[in-house]
């Protein structure tokens, strides 16, 4: 009798116990990386799409900038008339040179976020794969990486190049206060042949980093199963800018335009 009670007794207090416990509450789960601030530029897709924007931007700047080069061939007064026109945009309202300033730096953060995702996607690509495939990568794959990686950086020394040279004056031989197309025929003269060489290459790997960017781009859209031309349309776009941009310091260096 005296064991059943200390049972009853053993059993009241347990449950007594069980009653008043405090009940745990569940751990928060911690914010997944997409829902911080900036979760859509650290995915790949928010990194796709900033080099979709940035490429773009960069593609419009080269055609217009193509198009003003070849002024050159309507004579010196017609380029120098162009150069002083962008340096005047919005006059009064804008002092001189603001908004070609404000264009020029735009296009410098373009490039910088594009090279930004571009390595970021790369990177992340490697990570991805850790172990490498046993089998060799294809030799037009090879080629592919290698003119997007070397051709990017000698497009970036291109253009430190280009705006010392023909922009700032620093390293033409005329000089900054020159007229722009003095510049330019003295930048391009056959005594700086080197220059024109450089000038060749660097645009020449524009070129084929566009062919690749704006076929990737027609992949990404879904478009490039959709619409089989679309490949001949970017190696077109390429080569006409390429041509255009190459026309007027070759003309220089060979002396058609003096």
């Amino acid at each position: 009798m005296a064991g059943y009670l200390a049972s009853e007794d053993v059993t009241a207090t347990i449950e007594r116990g069980a009653a008043t416990a405090p009940v745990l509450k569940p751990t928060p789960k911690k914010p997944t990386p997409s829902g911080k601030r900036g979760g859509f530029l650290r995915s790949s897709n928010g990194k796709k799409a900033v080099m979709a924007v940035t490429g773009a931007a960069m593609v419009l700047f080269l055609i217009l900038h193509m198009l003003g080069n070849l002024k050159i061939f309507l004579g010196k007064d017609s380029f120098n008339e162009y150069a002083e026109a962008l340096r005047t945009l919005l006059e009064p309202l804008a002092p001189y040179r603001t908004v070609l300033t404000i264009l020029e730096a735009g296009l410098v953060v373009a490039v910088v976020l594009h090279m930004w995702a571009a390595i970021s996607l790369a990177r992340r690509a490697h990570h991805a794969r850790p172990v490498k495939y046993v089998a060799k990568k294809s030799q037009a794959k090879g080629y592919t990486t290698h003119i997007m990686r070397w051709g990017g950086l000698t497009i970036v020394l291109f253009l430190v190049w280009h705006l010392l040279d023909l922009s700032f004056g620093v390293v033409n031989p005329k000089g900054y206060d020159s007229a722009p197309a003095d510049r330019m025929i003295a930048g391009f003269d056959l005594s700086r042949w080197w220059v024109t060489l450089f000038y060749v290459v660097a645009v020449v790997m524009v070129g084929l980093h566009l062919r690749h960017g704006i076929w990737s781009m027609f992949q990404t859209l879904g478009w490039a199963t959709r619409f089989k031309a679309l490949r001949p349309v970017a190696a077109l776009v390429s080569a006409v800018l390429v041509i255009g941009f190459l026309a007027p310091p070759l003309a220089v260096t060979f002396g058609v335009i003096k």
